[in-house]
């Protein structure tokens, strides 16, 4: 089974950065992209950001073009999401997850890490 783990979330003040981190682990597992999603209570999850796993290539929600930068280490399994100039609007727990096809589902799915920006 594939387990896909994210750390880096916190508190951080308007204009903050952060580092979130996605690790895989388990089984051999060949996906095409992974990506992040973020979600706020009584909202849907939504997309922020994705990158396939052997090209690099990368895409963004409009609201965190030129904030935020998804990027993967294919040697260590792991995926990043470098935070810039946060703003409280981006406060949410913020999912990883995997695809093995651009047709196919988000699945798996991690078990989300909290990120907090204070005005």
């Amino acid at each position: 089974q594939v387990q896909l783990v994210e750390s880096g979330g916190g508190l951080v003040q308007a204009g903050g950065s952060l580092r979130l981190s996605c690790a895989t682990s388990g089984r051999t597992f060949s996906r095409y992209a992974m990506g992040w999603f973020r979600q706020v209570p009584g909202k849907e999850r939504v997309f922020v950001a994705s990158i396939t796993w052997t090209t690099g290539r990368t895409d963004y929600a409009d609201s965190v073009k030129g904030r935020f930068t998804i990027s993967r280490d294919t040697a260590k399994n792991t995926m990043y999401l470098q935070m810039n100039s946060l703003e409280p609007e981006d406060t949410a727990v913020y999912y990883c997850a995997a695809t093995i096809s651009v047709i196919s589902n988000w699945d798996p799915w991690g078990q989300g890490t909290q990120v907090t920006v204070s005005s």
